[in-house]
């Protein structure tokens, strides 16, 4: 019998499962997974998603994440400084044609919000912390991206975002299920018995929808990755190198605001880790002649970055942060 416990514990290999079948059927049937390539569908998935992730946090804790001063500086800092720093630097590596900086941008800038909580706690760091941080991390992402796009690529990429799905994406993926999950906790506290059933069959949510997530986002696009094979190829290294150098230099940010290791994990593990999944329906919102390339530049991180969570649950514990190392708790 499987139990969510169960469930919990092999997540990680059912991504990788998810991934490979949704690869597969993605590149033997593109025409059949182009039905899944509708940005409202992806979001609304990841709103199921995020609704699950927010249903187990207890609405008490928000104020609680508020007030974890050291913790938040650091994975803004993090995130917002020596991100955007770095990121700049490769980019420097790649081809300079805009649809190609607009896809690394766009992916790399923005934290992730959602499997990065998965891989945290996977990797021992404080996935509490790092699933109270996310409401903050979405909202912050969403005033400062456009910015940096306009710093990084000038009016070009700024005429070419609209602001529209931006707006949407905050009230569908965060906005709605946040209140939605405030709702069901008021109501369990009234009625205990269903209500805690409730919150009890909510707590299924995360793992099968994030699978439900990597399968509808990697299946439909992944087709087109051939179409642009010459430019994707070059992205991938980008991609490594990123994932190589954030956790390092995170943790001179984790040492610096005297962290506890958990927290330091976590912010470590939030640099590394991008927003793939939310920012795709940004980018098939983009102009016809920009959107595939985007998106499939898109695609081919999320890939490169499940791959590498598998080394960071294993490096960042054991290599980068270890129980012996870090500010004292």
């Amino acid at each position: 019998m499987i139990t969510r416990e169960k469930l919990e514990q092999n997540q990680i290999w059912l991504y990788v499962a998810i991934l490979v079948v949704a690869a597969g059927i993605g590149l033997v049937a593109p025409n059949l997974m182009s039905t899944l390539d509708r940005h409202m569908l992806i979001s609304v998935v990841i709103a199921v998603l995020m609704f699950g992730m927010f249903t187990q946090i207890p609405c008490t804790s928000i104020k609680e994440s508020l007030g974890n001063r050291r913790f938040l500086w650091a994975i803004l800092t993090a995130n917002y400084i020596a991100v955007p720093i770095v990121v700049w630097l490769l980019s420097q590596f790649l081809p300079q044609q805009s649809p190609v900086l607009l896809g690394v941008y766009l992916v790399l800038l923005a934290p992730c919000i959602d499997y990065v909580i998965v891989f945290t706690h996977l990797g021992r760091g404080n996935e509490k912390a790092m699933l109270l941080a996310t409401p903050i991390l979405f909202v912050t992402q969403m005033i400062l991206l456009p910015g940096y796009l306009w710093m990084f690529m000038g009016k070009k990429a700024s005429e070419a975002v609209n602001p529209g799905p931006f707006i949407e994406a905050f009230l569908i993926i965060i906005v709605l299920p946040l209140l939605l999950a405030v709702g069901l906790q008021l109501f369990s506290n009234q009625t205990r018995h269903y209500g805690q059933q409730l919150l009890d069959a909510s707590a299924w949510i995360p793992v099968p929808l994030m699978a439900l997530t990597l399968f509808i986002v990697v299946s439909s696009q992944v087709g087109k990755l051939s179409d642009y094979w010459e430019l994707i190829i070059k992205v991938v290294p980008i991609y490594m190198a990123f994932m190589l150098i954030m956790p390092f230099i995170a943790r001179v940010i984790v040492k610096w605001f005297r962290l506890d290791v958990r927290s330091g994990r976590a912010v470590i593990f939030s640099s590394g880790t991008r927003n793939s999944l939310v920012v795709l329906p940004l980018a098939l919102a983009l102009p016809e002649n920009w959107s595939t390339l985007v998106a499939a530049i898109i695609v081919t991180q999320t890939i490169v970055e499940l791959a590498g969570e598998l080394v960071y649950v294993r490096l960042v514990p054991n290599v980068v942060l270890r129980d012996n190392t870090g500010a004292p708790t």
